[in-house]
């Protein structure tokens, strides 16, 4: 799936999203940094999204992913916020804090500063947490400004959930 990285394109996608969540019954939560919301605001214009999505949590410092998702801030420490393993924390809290069956979590460095050798600008990290509890993570290495690797973040995120509700 390789959406069109403008906002319709974005906002089709969350429309796909959004029937196949509400055919089901299931409601979604975000948690997401270096995207600041945007999954949320894709989703919302969307109108009737009120029938299955359940709030954003937009977590950009460490204290905040800890206090409103729960991360715990040993993994912070020992992986950094910038990691599948708190993406999974973010996913799993946002669930844990919601009344949403499903989340997407997203994390990265967008730049154009902040990244090192070991997490360059563009990296990002992505989970996606489902009512059985499952969590599937994965890494994606993005190029472009800021603004283009936010956009390919948000299009990523909405896909993966499209692709885990196939499953």
């Amino acid at each position: 799936m390789a959406a069109e990285l403008n906002q319709a394109g974005l906002e089709a996608l969350a429309q796909q999203l959004g029937e196949r969540l509400l055919a089901r019954g299931w409601m979604l939560a975000t948690a997401e940094s270096c995207t600041g919301g945007w999954v949320a605001q894709c989703l919302t214009a969307i109108a009737g999204s009120s029938a299955w999505f359940e709030r954003g949590f937009v977590t950009y410092s460490n204290a905040a992913k800890m206090d409103m998702l729960g991360v715990a801030e040993r993994l912070l420490e020992k992986h950094g916020a910038v990691s599948e393993p708190v993406a999974r924390a973010m996913a799993q809290g946002a669930v844990a804090h919601s009344r949403a069956q499903w989340s997407l979590a997203i994390t990265g460095i967008a730049g154009p500063t902040g990244g090192s050798a070991e997490k360059p600008v563009g990296m990002v990290c992505f989970a996606w947490a489902s009512p059985d509890g499952g969590c599937t993570a994965c890494t994606r290495y993005f190029d472009g400004d800021r603004a283009g690797i936010r956009r390919q973040g948000v299009a990523f995120a909405l896909e993966g959930l499209l692709l885990q509700l196939e499953k």
